[in-house]
């Protein structure tokens, strides 16, 4: 069986008639006959193919608007029978089954409605489809099954090859295939789930669109999603580290009601500001955060970037900008930095829930979408009501804290960060990276702590740098420790009760 085993026999059935013309053609030249269902044997019969109908082959016509055609014996004993095995020719040959050798068929488009209401969807939930694909990727030992457009070219090199298709194509085609059934019946279920529990019923990826090289040149990587809802404008194809970081990116600026900038590298912020300024002003000012950082950058806007802010962007070398849209003057000055990668995004259809590896296997969590928070408990002074400001300032670093690697310290103040100690093993590093990158602006500034500060030291190592106000979860059993060194300091302590970790 390890030899080419030749066409005579096809059964097409496909939604998306893309390359279908083409695929015959080499059909035709091999003499093979087509048989087909509905909608493809009208689009086939009107090129010019001699089609035979499913029809002739059942004596059973087609029924209710077309969802009973091809789940008949005679259609899927052609597909399962093996050729190596003398009893299902034998029945195939008694029967007048046509032994297919090929099934190429593609699925109603479900992905396409997902947003539509349940009844509309249903009608977009194949059945006959994903049998007969099923069936004939069961049967690759003897059945080559196509279950998309993408793999005609290589059926077409097959043939030029070998006149038939080799084993080990058809065994890929099956896993192509099953692979294929899987999301399609996972993205279903997660559409129809009525569980009460927010995170997916199975891990499906959509369609996987390979790209160059994943965090490193050695490494596969691939992007998958059931709707693609941005479109890149301008630029080389994007990285795995670009999308990786443009999403950091998106998320956090999307936190801020009004206009924001946020500027990222290696997944962590560098640069937030966020207030009622024009965006030019907003970039400079979250730039002016870690300028050195943010070579090489991504950038994330959640207003229409324009002119004014695109001038002062083409000057820094920036690897993506993301943003809902952009002036037709800021894609005229874009227009010359051919390696910047544009990125158009209307924050909708994000994940509500994030997946990783782990020890062969998968772990899923909800977003950790907790916002604004519900309550701040003013620590010391106990009797202090926060002012406007304050409030203002430390709700803002607090909600940058939630998107930065733990441990997270982050300095700010008016609306803009001044510095960010990301991903360190001990917390008191990250508050001293925080207090060095803001370069003694930490006068009259607040500091927000993804998780509590587990001794008194992290105040210690801040009591001269200015800053005024303290944000965290609370909750460590030497909290007594921490409130009494901010009451010593004069800094205002706040808790939130909640902790955003993020590994």
């Amino acid at each position: 069986m390890n030899s080419s085993i030749p066409i005579k026999h096809a059964l097409i059935s496909c939604f998306d008639k893309t390359g279908l013309e083409g695929l015959c053609l080499i059909l035709k030249e091999l003499g093979a006959q087509i048989y087909s269902t509905g909608g493809t044997a009208k689009y086939l019969t009107d090129k010019g193919f001699t089609i035979i109908s499913i029809e002739s082959v059942t004596q059973f016509p087609e029924m209710m608007d077309g969802r009973l055609k091809t789940i008949h014996p005679l259609i899927f004993g052609g597909i399962l029978a093996r050729r190596n095995e003398s009893a299902d020719l034998t029945e195939v040959k008694n029967h007048h089954m046509p032994p297919f050798d090929l099934v190429v068929v593609n699925l109603y488009p479900f992905w396409d409605h997902l947003e539509d209401s349940h009844e509309v969807q249903a009608k977009y939930v194949d059945i006959g489809g994903p049998s007969m694909l099923r069936a004939a990727a069961k049967n690759a030992v003897s059945v080559t099954v196509l279950s998309s457009p993408d793999h005609y070219a290589e059926f077409s090199d097959q043939i030029k090859s070998f006149g038939g298709t080799h084993l080990d194509f058809r065994y890929a085609m099956a896993a192509a295939t099953f692979q294929k059934t899987a999301q399609y019946d996972g993205m279903i279920a997660d559409a129809w789930s009525q569980s009460s529990s927010t995170l997916p019923a199975t891990v499906s990826f959509g369609k996987l669109a390979p790209l160059r090289y994943g965090e490193n040149p050695h490494q596969e990587a691939a992007w998958g999603a059931k709707i693609k809802n941005w479109n890149l404008l301008q630029g080389k194809e994007l990285s795995y580290n670009n999308l990786l970081d443009a999403d950091s990116a998106v998320r956090l600026n999307y936190e801020f009601f009004e206009p924001s900038i946020t500027i990222v590298k290696h997944n962590n912020p560098c640069g937030v500001a966020a207030g009622p300024l024009p965006l030019a002003d907003l970039f400079t000012r979250a730039l002016q955060c870690d300028p050195k950082s943010a070579f090489g950058g991504i950038v994330s806007a959640n207003r229409e970037i324009d002119g004014a802010c695109a001038e002062l962007m083409s000057k820094l070398f920036l690897e993506v900008i993301i943003a809902p849209s952009f002036a037709d003057d800021a894609l005229k000055i874009f227009s010359t930095k051919k390696n910047l990668r544009l990125i158009q995004w209307a924050h909708q259809n994000l994940n509500s829930f994030e997946v990783r590896s782990s020890l062969g296997g998968w772990l899923i969590q909800t977003l950790d979408d907790e916002g604004v928070p519900k309550e701040l408990k003013v620590v010391t002074p106990p009797d202090e009501t926060l002012s406007h400001e304050l409030r203002a300032d430390l709700i803002f670093a607090w909600l940058v804290a939630k998107h930065v690697r733990s441990n997270a310290i982050v300095v700010a103040k008016d609306g803009q960060t001044l510095g960010v100690g990301a991903g360190q093993m001990s917390r008191i590093d990250a508050v001293q990276i925080a207090l060095e990158k803001a370069k003694g602006k930490t006068r009259g500034a607040v500091l927000a702590s993804d998780a509590f500060f587990p001794f008194r030291d992290n105040i210690e190592a801040l009591k001269d740098s200015g800053i005024s106000a303290i944000i965290q979860p609370g909750g460590s059993q030497r909290d007594t420790e921490v409130i009494q060194a901010c009451e010593q300091y004069g800094i205002t302590l706040v808790f939130t009760g909640k902790r955003h970790f993020r590994h």
